[in-house]
């Protein structure tokens, strides 16, 4: 019996159960709810995962901004807190716009010049953030921590980022920018000369240069973040991204929209479901080789599944076989018959496939989601036609060997050799324009299709192809919830 029961644990799950707790994040949410648990300890634990669940609130964003002086953190907290409707948290706004219940206390030390301790803003910081909009709608902590203690504390409080952007830029940079910041005194926001003027003529009118900005006040700043940096650095190693602040902001911004999307490789179950999509001679059955062999994936291709059928004499081969030899276009239907039994089978079920030549149109897809085949990666690669014309119009095979060769690439290796090579019909100039015009007309509405879509330049090396498709396929997709820019 010991042995039945160790057995049983061993077991994996079910493939249908897998793909249905990977579709709808099942694991992610268990992971998350556990979380919560341990780090908040209710007495109840059955009615605090109730109102866990009824929040709904695991992908809204929870990030520290975090950067030396004149970095762009505000400008960064500021357009996240736009971009995801999210509340922003920073100094300036626990002094100056939040009634908190240690609010005054920490104002009293501002204005007598005095250091507001660790513990104090601490506590003003999980006080604001535990408030409903926080909770529902995600916050932007600016500038915080500040040091070790600070993301010691925040830790015992239950606060943890899951994602901490941390810029950069060279000292003498930031220098020359803090010469144009300026401050409101009436609201105590931040703005600059260059990157963050003010709309209102009124705001701009009360602007005053802060006092500590001189570059000598500037430089002892720089000089504490750098000895503080290491400690805070180590803390969030595994959900901080460090994004190099002195490039154009779009570029800046575009950086950590990306880093804030990502979600961070998980250790639930993944079952690969791989689908590539890309013209003739894009390499698309190279790539599939090179994971199914790395990966233990079932590599599928559509047009071969369809010739071993005919080969086999199986009904379904019968009915496919004249189509194939009079070199037209196989119905939709029996090719998705086929590929639904193929993907089907236990094989494909439990270590996943790879599957290449189908779709090729947006009509193709549809029918291959009603029949619940869902890819959970998808890659399009891209190729220029001229790379296309000399990768396909250059094949050459022998009839004798049935070796392929390469008039440039892989030529034959004697003149006996070369007098016999035949060209297929399918690779002459005029056979590749049409099968082109084919793909080209109907790749578009296909992307549209697969949104999360990645995008393959396959006119490199094949094993740097292949490196990004691997790194793909390893990390999580972005969250879906979350707009593009």
């Amino acid at each position: 019996m010991a042995e039945e029961a160790v057995a049983d644990e061993g077991r994996a799950w079910p493939p249908p159960a897998g793909a249905y707790a990977e579709e709808r994040g099942l694991f992610q949410l268990l992971q998350n709810m556990l979380e919560e648990l341990l780090i908040h300890k209710p007495d109840d634990p059955i009615e605090f995962m109730i109102n866990h669940l009824k929040q709904n609130n695991d992908d809204a964003p929870r990030v520290c901004v975090l950067g030396p002086p004149a970095s762009g953190k505000t400008t960064v907290a500021m357009w996240l807190c736009k971009h995801f409707n999210a509340i922003r948290v920073s100094q300036e706004t626990l002094l100056f716009k939040e009634a908190l219940t240690q609010t005054e206390e920490a104002k009293a030390l501002k204005e007598r010049n005095q250091k507001i301790p660790n513990a104090l803003w601490a506590n003003l910081i999980q006080e604001r953030l535990s408030n409903v909009d926080c909770i529902k709608q995600g916050w932007i902590l600016e500038g915080f921590p500040e040091n070790q203690e600070q993301a010691w504390m925040l830790q015992s409080s239950g606060i943890f980022p899951r994602h901490v952007v941390m810029l950069y830029a060279p000292d003498i940079v930031l220098i020359e920018r803090s010469g144009g910041k300026r401050l409101d005194p009436l609201t105590q926001e931040v703005f600059h000369t260059t990157f963050n003027w003010p709309s209102d003529p009124l705001v701009q009118q009360r602007l005053v240069k802060p006092e500590d900005l001189s570059e000598q006040e500037v430089s002892k700043k720089l000089l504490e973040y750098h000895r503080k940096f290491p400690e805070i650095f180590h803390i969030y190693q595994k959900v901080l991204k460090s994004i190099n602040a002195d490039q154009p902001s779009v570029d800046v911004l575009s950086q950590v929209l990306a880093f804030v999307q990502s979600r961070h490789r998980s250790a639930a179950p993944f079952t690969p479901r791989i689908l590539f999509c890309g013209p003739p001679g894009s390499g698309k059955s190279l790539q599939a080789a090179l994971i199914a062999q790395k990966y233990d994936v079932v590599n599928i291709c559509c047009g071969q599944l369809l010739k071993e059928a005919v080969a086999d004499n199986t009904k379904l081969g019968e009915l496919v076989k004249p189509y194939i030899d009079n070199g037209c276009p196989v119905p939709d239907n029996l090719v998705l018959k086929r590929l639904t039994e193929r993907l089907s089978a236990l094989d494909c079920l439990t270590n996943g496939w790879v599957l290449s030549g189908f779709p090729r149109d947006v009509e193709q897809a549809e029918q291959l989601q009603k029949a619940q085949i869902n890819p959970n990666r998808v890659f399009f690669f891209n190729l220029p036609y001229e790379s296309i014309m000399e990768r396909l119009s250059q094949r050459r095979i022998d009839p004798v060997t049935g070796e392929r060769y390469h008039t440039t690439f892989r030529p034959a290796p004697t003149p006996e050799i070369q007098a016999r090579l035949r060209q297929n019909p399918k690779d002459q100039e005029e056979n590749i324009e049409k099968h082109l015009e084919i793909y080209y007309r109907n790749v578009k509405a296909l992307e549209d299709f697969y949104q999360d879509a990645f995008y393959v330049n396959a006119d490199q090396d094949p094993y740097a192809v292949f490196e990004f498709i691997e790194s793909c396929i390893i990390k999580p997709l972005p969250c879906k919830k979350i707009r593009s820019l």
